[in-house]
């Protein structure tokens, strides 16, 4: 298989100090659609994700509870790892910062910013939000707190660390910036970014003192200090590819798509793109900076302790559902607020009374009438109609469905008018299933990078010589299941 048919997507690493929250579950189900997508185009896909387990806010928990760092984030590395059987995901990779080769990988990626001359050392006061494990400006703050932590103090940090040169490469970055006009998306957000290269780049600190925060990764030739956590844990989306040991892996899937939320913009699409260049590797193909969930208004997060729980919700509803959710009423690139009483009338109108009922209605008919298809999937033409007349290759993941869920409502609007349960001649019958049931298996095939194990369901059921009916794809919600 040649470079051009692989692809390496990646989204960023959550801290591991409490349990997964809904708002990153919901990035990972986007980052797998366009995993998934790609691989039903015939690439071969690296899909990252993992934990990053250095930083302050863990150390302090970590020791709080008389433990290693390494130790306090085991069953929580664990918790985020399972995430893929509870909502389907198709994740390649799951590296953990915390793992010997990432902390070798993150000591060459430092040697070579050094041997670039682009780290040096300087005392220094800063103000630095523990939530966000970054430092912070008066202009930067509301009411003097972390605008995406108001519930936590800013920290006073004064000591000598070491800095990297981020100012040298303001030009750089715009000239960048300026030949990929397509590598941040939205557009709105990369002129966010642009605006934020353009007035100006501060030097910015890569390292602590180990005696305050020994939980990161040592500083080659200096044992007092370690690596502030952004520094490294940014080195995980080339070290889980076995950079720098492994350059055949990393010359086939370098460079990579990240996805993110809006908070990780700038160290996502300047920082590390700085880092890069220092490091003289090749830039990120493309940054996908994805809006915030919400719970009335408010950013839901781990830090804000209105976390919603994703297990519960894949438990209760199903991991399908679940994705639907999320993939139809998140929008992709701007904040929407998540509402359990819209997913269970989703769930109910879209999936019970939508496809479940459409696929019942002709299996059964087709079963009752002893109707053979006999039917041969083509998933190019799936991949053809999802590029051509759906929003997927642009990342609306909404629109995507919407298409498919209007094809949907076609078949079930054609399958009522048309009534086949009056008809006498089974040719006439036949007639009017078999297109229908063609037309199902097609939507299965599209519906293969969202809910990929309905569509298997669908798949295996309508491609038997004998389409049989089997048990209900999604059981209407009972009014006993209650709110939580």
């Amino acid at each position: 298989m040649s470079q051009a048919n692989k692809y390496y997507i990646t989204t960023t690493l959550p801290y591991t100090n409490s349990d997964p929250h809904i708002g990153f579950v919901a990035e990972l189900i986007k980052a797998d659609v366009i995993a998934r997508w790609q691989r039903m185009q015939g690439r071969d896909v690296i899909f990252n994700t993992g934990t990053d387990e250095h930083g302050l806010k863990i150390y302090q928990q970590a020791e709080a509870a008389g433990l290693t760092a390494r130790k306090y984030c085991d069953p929580l590395a664990a918790r985020f790892k399972s995430l893929k059987e509870a909502f389907n995901l198709s994740f390649t990779n799951f590296i953990r910062t915390s793992d010997e080769d990432h902390e070798k990988a993150a000591q060459v990626f430092w040697q070579r910013c050094w041997d670039n001359g682009d780290i040096y050392k300087k005392s220094y006061s800063v103000k630095y939000c523990v939530g966000c494990e970054m430092e912070k400006t008066d202009s930067e703050l509301v009411d003097g707190h972390c605008s995406f932590h108001p519930n936590q103090e800013i920290e006073l940090i004064e000591e000598e660390n070491y800095f990297f040169r981020f100012s040298k490469y303001q030009q750089p970055l715009l000239d960048f910036y300026s030949a990929n006009p397509n590598f941040v998306v939205p557009s709105h957000r990369f002129t966010e970014i642009k605006n934020f290269v353009s007035s100006g780049l501060q030097d910015f600190s890569i390292s602590r003192l180990k005696s305050k925060m020994p939980n990161g990764v040592n500083i080659p030739g200096d044992d007092e200090q370690v690596m502030y956590v952004w520094f490294d844990a940014l080195v995980n989306y080339i070290s889980t590819l076995g950079w720098p040991d492994n350059m055949d892996n990393f010359e086939n899937f370098w460079p990579a798509v990240q996805v993110c939320g809006k908070d990780n913009l700038r160290q996502q699409s300047a920082m590390w793109q700085a880092m890069l260049m220092s490091a003289q590797l090749p830039q990120s193909q493309q940054i996908l900076i994805f809006g915030f969930l919400t719970a009335n208004g408010q950013k839901i997060s781990k830090s804000l302790g209105n976390g919603v729980d994703p297990f519960m919700f894949s438990e209760k509803y199903g991991a399908e559902a679940v994705r639907y959710y999320l993939l139809t009423e998140i929008l992709p690139f701007e904040d929407s607020d998540f509402s359990e009483e819209r997913l269970r009338q989703k769930y109910n109108a879209d999936l019970a009374n939508g496809l479940g009922n459409l696929v019942s209605r002709v299996s059964t008919l087709l079963e009752k009438n002893n109707i053979p298809t006999a039917l041969v999937a083509d998933e190019m033409m799936a991949i053809k109609k999802l590029s051509e007349e759906s929003a997927l290759p642009d990342y609306h993941f909404n629109r995507a469905l919407q298409y498919i869920w209007h094809e949907i409502a076609s078949c079930n609007e054609e399958l009522t008018t048309k009534a086949p349960w009056k008809l006498s001649e089974i040719n006439e019958i036949a007639d009017v299933l078999k297109p229908l049931a063609a037309r199902i298996l097609q939507i299965a095939l599209m519906l293969q990078a969202f809910l990929p194990m309905t569509a298997e369901k669908i798949i295996k059921q309508f491609t038997q010589t004998q389409i049989i009916k089997s048990e209900p794809l999604f059981p209407r919600l009972s009014a006993e299941i209650e709110l939580q």
